[in-house]
């Protein structure tokens, strides 16, 4: 399909996708050089300026120091926002680059970078220009992982931008702590890349193209390559983007279930270290789904190791339902927790250090050896 034939998203269509963010003091904006991107500042610029009150918008372009074409799409970006009336800022990733995950620490440290940023304009949302063919390829690419509902949901419109922790090193002057109120905000994820694209032709704006977008060393890459195939058999953006409305929808109703059942089988308050207390009967009596995600939530809770890989929750939760039928003990670890089966309860506390776990797990033993030796 040529250019031509592509609507470009109108004025309309801008009002309606920026309408719920008239009221934010500030908005930061994302922007690489690329189409989507750079579709994203200039509908955002001109949905500014048709109105008489609203944010001030700063874009913001992360050069990652990986290719030498980055400093010139920068310096493009800067020209088209003043032309449009918008502050803007080049930050860079300096220092030494991994050698593996490097689409993904890449991705971490742009968004640690531009959630900095947003903190120093005291802006709490950070706009990026993800689209429906981006949503296709987050489902696909969960997928291909093997993931849960959770990440079968895809990308969620607006969603809380926290920043994983770095232990090794001391945070930086400016740099939000994990947990800081910033939120992540995807306003053009219903609409079409070929729709942005057609907008800048018809501004006459050019943008330019990252060759890692094509580089087949990388997944998402390869995933790619496959959306035409797909679309040809029906899998197209669209049905991806519903198959996601539709696994959201049903993560709304689980979540509203484990919430009542975290109410119901809980005996009191939940802490950050622990105990939590479950009533072991009502656990066992819960569906599968609802009693994974109620055990995993208090893994998160008191644990600190990081997030709760499903596949060992999954693992862990099928042992302790093996053991509660059987009657067995139980006491696992993971995440950073320790999970223990009781008579009636379940109780889910703060692991102890490393060094102390063995001492931990054969502190039983010990004690059923004394008692027979007494």
């Amino acid at each position: 399909m040529s250019i031509a034939a592509v609507e470009p998203v109108s004025n309309a269509e801008a009002d309606a996708l920026f309408a719920d963010l008239i009221d934010q003091p500030a908005l930061v904006l994302a922007v690489s050089g690329g189409p989507d991107s750079t579709a994203l500042m200039w509908l955002a610029a001109r949905w500014r300026k048709r109105r008489r009150r609203g944010p001030k918008l700063i874009a913001v372009t992360v050069d990652h120091g990986l290719r030498p074409e980055a400093r010139r799409e920068a310096a493009a970006v800067k020209r088209l926002a003043r032309r449009l009336g918008i502050a803007h800022h080049t930050l860079r990733w300096s220092g030494p680059k991994p050698k593996t995950g490097l689409q993904e620490k890449a991705r971490a440290a742009r968004y640690r970078l531009i959630a900095a940023a947003a903190d120093r304009v005291r802006a709490t949302c950070i706009l990026t220009a993800h689209t429906i063919d981006d949503q296709a390829e987050t489902i696909l690419f969960r997928i291909s992982r093997g993931s849960g509902l959770t990440g079968l949901a895809g990308m969620a419109r607006m969603r809380p931008l926290v920043m994983p922790a770095q232990p090794s090193a001391a945070p930086r002057r400016g740099t939000p702590e994990p947990g800081t109120n910033v939120f992540l905000v995807r306003p053009l994820l219903e609409i079409a890349k070929a729709r942005l694209i057609a907008t800048l032709h018809d501004a006459k704006i050019g943008s330019a193209d990252d060759p890692s977008n094509s580089d087949p060393r990388f997944t998402r890459s390869r995933l790619r390559t496959l959306a035409p195939a797909l679309a040809a058999e029906g899998l197209d953006a669209r049905r991806f983007a519903l198959l996601g409305r539709r696994v959201r929808r049903a993560e709304a109703a689980i979540e509203f279930a484990v919430a009542a059942a975290a109410a119901a089988l809980s005996a009191g308050e939940w802490s950050e270290r622990g105990p939590i207390v479950l009533e072991a009967g009502g656990f066992a009596a819960l569906p599968a789904e609802v009693a994974l995600r109620l055990l995993g939530r208090a893994i998160a809770r008191v644990g600190n190791e990081g997030p709760v890989q499903l596949g060992k929750l999954e693992s862990l939760a099928d042992d302790l339902a093996a053991a509660s039928t059987a009657g067995a003990r139980f006491r696992r670890t993971l995440a950073g927790a320790v999970v223990t089966l009781g008579r009636d309860r379940i109780t889910v506390e703060r692991a102890p250090a490393r060094g102390n776990r063995a001492a931990m797990v054969n502190a039983p033993r010990r004690r059923a050896r004394r008692g027979k030796k007494a």
